[in-house]
């Protein structure tokens, strides 16, 4: 062996991987590549195809929170069959963003029409209400033009759609069909300057705005004071369902509604809306909009949407873009290049909030939970890609006895089909189960018998929120309660049904109703008269009923106390009469 000789360096071992890699098919680099991509969508997108063949398309279960002394949950949620199943997305749909953009682009809605009133506010606005009329029967079925009679006493369900949804939005009219057949009348309010209406005056609505609603609510309870009021808010409508619910408690004349893909905290969530006739987004959002790259897309590209949505109406009388050019910064909208821009330059300064942040914090309805009087269904979705899950208030939902909250892992925002066609969405069923049941209910019985009237709830607060009595510097015995103060002839003072300002606040935008005959009006003119003695005698009953069934420990505290005090009285009474009663015996035997 020659020593000698100097070792032979072979290639550089850099060199040589070059050349093993130009050895490798090139098919095999575009596999590589396909799966690479592949693997990118399915994170990117949040597909939950592979999760679902993993649990043989059985779906997963949905996660309800509610309070563990819950009436609302042991009288109506553990009925509903649809909250204790699993919910299983459509296979093709495996995506929150394929569902959400499902839903906008190719959903089917069902056919048919809607008969329309136009309800003019205090501040000269207009808001186009659009009535569908129950039927129990088929599609054909239907009565658009039957109206609702003043003394009918079926459900009214009331609609708030989205932030530029309306009535004509697919969800909306899934939901509006599905409780139409249940045979209940339904409303859906849309808001100012969608529908169709323009804008008639320089107020705007907003993701706090409770004004309408209520303005709404009111109207309704006044002209159907028979029938029951439930509601339905979606998204930006959810919140402002919710935050009504809070601001106004027990008079809220709501029997009971429903909160589907509430943003909650506006700080945190963002709202996304989807017309049907073509892909129009909008959103209101801050914090976690850029929580990943899809938010990040969201959130360029809805800039662009809110945009257009200031322009859109520019063949209404008058255009949006010239109402807002006058009350908001026009200039600064379209130079808006994100989401907080545009909340800054219009929404802030025509709701007259401080700063963008002032805004968010105020008409978020997570503050407003707690104070929730009525029972109360809220959905939402883990994978919502607007309404982030972070915004959930799921404490507040707990230790609120009037709320139920189901979450589900799957659904993205307002879409939640389900089925191989996608033409069935699972919260409008799990809606309309909810409010089925809560009617029916023995709840919402005992709630019937408590009655609205003004005379029953002056005696609520008066004797049943004790202390039961207390006694006067001048002795009087006094109920203790609190009260809110009455007129001199004991009617609590509740907002009128309508002022002469307001004769024609309705106008009925298809059919007109005829009164025929002089003697069908005395007819109804002494029907009305009993009614109304029926209505006098009513209230005093139920008032008596409710006193005597709900202070039986009050009069029986009375009668113990008025027994001990008049003892003494009643000893020497009978100690007068017994000696009197002997005198008279001892005479006669004597004689």
């Amino acid at each position: 062996m020659d020593c000698s000789n100097p070792i032979q360096t072979s290639d550089s071992p850099y060199e040589l991987l070059l050349k093993a890699a130009f050895l490798i098919p090139i098919y095999h680099y575009l596999l590589l590549l396909i799966l690479v991509v592949l693997i990118f969508v399915y994170n990117f997108l949040e597909i939950h195809m592979f999760q679902d063949l993993f649990t043989g398309f059985r779906g997963q279960s949905v996660s309800l929170t509610f309070n563990s002394s819950s009436a609302i949950y042991q009288e109506v949620a553990s009925k509903c069959k649809l909250l204790h199943r699993r919910y299983l997305a459509t296979p093709w749909l495996y995506s929150p963003h394929l569902q959400t953009a499902f839903l906008s682009l190719y959903a089917k809605s069902p056919v048919f029409s809607y008969e329309r009133q136009l309800f003019h506010t205090s501040d000269g606005g207009t808001i186009a209400l659009d009535w569908l009329i129950g039927s129990k029967g088929v599609e054909a079925d239907f009565e658009v033009n039957a109206g609702v009679n003043n003394d009918d006493n079926t459900p009214i369900m009331i609609v708030v759609p989205g932030l530029t949804s309306d009535s004509a939005s697919t969800y909306v009219k899934h939901l509006a069909f599905q409780i139409a057949k249940r045979g209940w009348n339904v409303v859906v309010s849309n808001h100012r300057g969608l529908g169709g209406i323009s804008i008639t005056s320089d107020c705007f609505y907003n993701a706090g705005w409770t004004e309408d609603i209520r303005a709404v609510i009111d109207h309704l309870r006044c002209h159907y004071p028979e029938a029951p009021l439930f509601a339905v808010g979606t998204s930006i409508g959810a919140n402002v369902l919710v935050k009504y619910l809070g601001e106004y408690g027990v008079d809220s004349r709501i029997a009971g509604a429903a909160a589907i893909c509430s943003p909650w905290d506006l700080l945190v969530s963002t709202s996304i809306n989807v017309n049907q006739n073509k892909f129009r987004i909008t959103i209101i959002c801050d914090r976690f909009i850029n929580r990943r790259r899809v938010q990040k897309f969201y959130d360029k590209a809805l800039t662009i949407g809110l945009k257009g949505y200031a322009q859109l109406y520019v063949c209404t009388k008058p255009p949006h873009q010239e109402i807002l050019s006058r009350v908001a910064d026009w200039e600064g909208i379209t130079k808006s290049c994100s989401v907080r821009e545009f909340d800054n330059y219009a929404t802030r300064v025509v709701g007259k909030y401080e700063t963008v942040d002032t805004y968010y914090r105020r008409c978020s309805s997570a503050g407003f939970v707690k104070n929730v009087m009525v029972p109360l269904l809220c959905i939402s979705a883990m994978d919502d890609p607007v309404c982030t899950r972070e915004a959930i208030p799921w404490d507040e939902c707990r230790a609120n006895n009037n709320i139920v909250l189901a979450v589900t892992q799957h659904g993205g925002h307002l879409a939640y089909f389900e089925g191989i066609t996608a033409q069935s969405i699972w919260w409008v069923k799990a809606v309309d189960e909810f409010l089925s049941v809560l009617h029916s209910s023995p709840l919402m019985h005992r709630k019937m018998e408590k009655g609205d009237s003004s005379l029953i709830r002056t005696l609520e607060s008066s004797v049943d929120q004790g202390p039961y009595v207390s006694v006067m510097e001048d002795g009087l015995v006094n109920a203790v309660g609190n009260e809110t103060p009455v007129d001199a002839e004991g009617i609590r003072n509740e907002p009128a049904c309508q002022n002469d300002n307001d004769k024609d606040a309705i106008t009925d935008a298809q059919v007109v109703d005829h009164m025929n005959g002089g003697k069908a009006h005395l007819t109804n003119d002494r029907a009305h008269s009993r009614k109304e003695i029926e209505n006098i005698r009513d209230p005093i009953r139920k008032c008596m009923d409710q006193l005597s069934r709900r202070s039986k420990k009050s009069i029986w505290l009375l009668a113990y106390i008025a027994i001990i005090t008049t003892w003494p009285l009643v000893g020497l009474a009978l100690l007068f009469f017994s000696k009197k009663k002997l005198r008279s015996i001892q005479m006669s035997r004597r004689s």
